[in-house]
């Protein structure tokens, strides 16, 4: 078979009709665009699936977890009279719950299903990492999207199927987690192989939006449909994920050798260094005429990904892989059990229902949104991954604190403290499952095989996402001794992130201090090469 001939078959279907139809190419800059946009729909839908669960807590397991006389820590009556406690009770809406969640385990029941998925999806990170390496992306990425899809629907099956079996609810979520692990190695690794690192952190910050906005729509679209049963609020999430799975298979070019466009690495030419006359040849030529020299790699399916253990030995990974295990145990705490500590708790006097919880938890995420780009954007500027991230870490401390502390004495008070924690928890989260993992998946070391890509990203994330697995199964349990025990693990948890990143923390300033003295030829070290310190100095 012909190059011009496999170049075709690679070609996603919808692009190719497109293309047909219109009888020439687009220019390059539009394929990134298309990119961007379409991982972005991919992971958002991801996100989205996974929120049911945090919305229907309180639904499956009603019940307040405490007194509501306790008095909110450590600010006691001063805020809230007495009279508004007595009003709530005689008033609040009582309901049965769904066995076997709304019994006196309830809320460990409700841990044990969070810890099932994300216990799944941390182990099928590592084989969906290598995975994605060696198989075509697009379908690898099709595939776990369309399977998350059903065995969502599933789970919300079980209100039409008058399911009461614990263990059917938690095979749902666990072969749900082995799907929901094909995401983020596959997206990563496709927008690291058609971005180069100039302003990765800034992009990837806008982009890693997706997460936020995931979290926000499927919190909004399982709140919408919970009054006609909690069923709806996992299949229209789960129809959701799969529909976006169609439209990775039909429009997604994982590499850009799939359309006849060299690969990114460090050693070979940027996209954006391309020539414009090439651009205006690829506009104005024939339909897929692809333009390659023959050393230019393939694309789908054609290179060998490096093995996990090699790719640990990446300077920067494991480091990083370990801050992530207790970041991710912050935010992962954050996103299945704010709605549920939003309904439990007093604000400004009184409970909100399930439904307004889940809408108010939202806002968390708008926050994570501005501080995923804010983070990105910084590490940017000062060339620096590691500080940034240890420096949000620390901060979120004080957020937390100030969060749990004062959030109960007014909504206006709880939302602005929220967007704050939102923005300083899920920053550094997201730069490093993001720019970090795409500047490590293409680092010097791997002499520009790019296929690291998800297998880096596999191992990061993986392994944050045993600590997404064990933030909200502690949480289950210590929830019910009260939530001040919560948040002082949280805090515990975001000051240990902190501290692993110190020693890149301090390599970096070394690194920036040497850059800034000139050299013995009278020359000044160049600052703005692109390339991350904390990378270049231990290789």
């Amino acid at each position: 078979m012909s190059r011009d001939s496999n170049t075709r078959r690679r070609i996603p279907p919808g692009i190719f009709l497109i293309k047909s139809v219109r009888g020439k190419d687009w220019a390059l800059k539009s394929y990134r665009y298309i990119i961007l946009l379409l991982t972005f729909i991919a992971y958002a839908s991801y996100h989205a699936s996974r929120k049911p669960s945090s919305i229907v807590k309180s639904v499956f397991y009603p019940e307040s977890l405490k007194n509501s006389k306790v008095s909110p820590w450590p600010v006691g009556n001063v805020f809230i009279k007495e009279e508004e406690f007595v009003s709530f009770d005689r008033n609040r809406v009582e309901s049965q719950g769904w066995y076997p969640f709304n019994q006196s385990d309830g809320t460990s029941k409700l841990g044990e299903i969070d810890v099932a998925f994300l216990a799944c999806y941390s182990s099928g990170m590592y084989v969906a990492g290598h995975l994605g390496d060696t198989l075509d992306l697009r379908l690898f990425l099709t595939t776990g999207m369309i399977g998350s899809g059903i065995f969502v629907g599933l789970f919300g099956m079980g209100y039409f199927w008058n399911i009461h079996v614990f263990w059917f609810f938690l095979s749902m979520q666990m072969v749900a987690g082995l799907f929901q692990a094909t995401g983020w190695p596959s997206v990563v690794a496709v927008i690291g192989n058609w971005f180069g690192k100039r302003k990765r952190g800034l992009i990837m910050g806008i982009w890693n939006a997706h997460t936020s906005v995931g979290n926000i729509s499927g919190s909004l679209l399982a709140a919408a449909v919970l009054d006609y049963g909690w069923g709806w609020s996992f299949i229209v999430p789960g129809a959701l994920i799969a529909s976006a799975g169609v439209l990775v298979y039909l429009f997604l070019p994982a590499y850009p050798e799939d359309i006849g466009f060299s690969g990114i690495t460090d050693s070979s030419p940027n996209l954006e260094s391309l020539s414009q006359a090439e651009e205006d040849r690829t506009q104005k030529g024939p339909v897929v005429k692809v333009e390659k020299s023959s050393g230019i790699k393939e694309g789908s399916g054609s290179r060998t990904g490096i093995g996990l253990f090699e790719a640990c030995f990446i300077p920067g990974v494991i480091p990083f892989a370990l801050c992530l295990f207790f970041s991710k145990l912050v935010a992962y705490t954050f996103l299945y059990w704010l709605p549920f500590y939003l309904s439990q708790t007093e604000i400004g006097g009184e409970y909100m229902s399930v439904k307004s919880a889940g809408n108010l938890s939202t806002l968390f995420d708008v926050g994570g949104i501005a501080g995923g780009i804010l983070a990105g954007y910084i590490s940017d500027k000062l060339n620096a991954r590691a500080t940034t991230a240890a420096t949000f870490m620390l901060a979120a401390i004080p957020s937390m604190l100030l969060y749990r502390t004062y959030g109960s004495i007014s909504r206006t008070i709880n939302i602005l403290l929220m967007v704050v924690a939102g923005l300083f928890v899920n920053g550094p989260y997201a730069l490093i499952t993001t720019a970090v993992s795409a500047d490590l998946g293409t680092h010097s070391s791997l002499r520009g095989d790019s296929r690291a890509l998800a297998t880096v990203t596999a191992i990061i994330d993986g392994t944050g996402s045993v600590g997404a697995a064990l933030g909200p199964l502690i949480t289950g349990f210590l929830s019910s001794k009260g939530w001040d025990v919560v948040f002082i693990m949280l805090m515990v948890g975001a000051l240990i992130a902190s501290l692993l990143l110190s020693q890149l923390v301090i390599a970096e300033f070394t690194e920036r201090s040497h850059k800034s003295v000139p050299s013995s030829h009278g020359q000044q070290t160049d600052e703005a090469t692109g390339s991350q310190p904390l990378l270049s100095n231990q290789r």
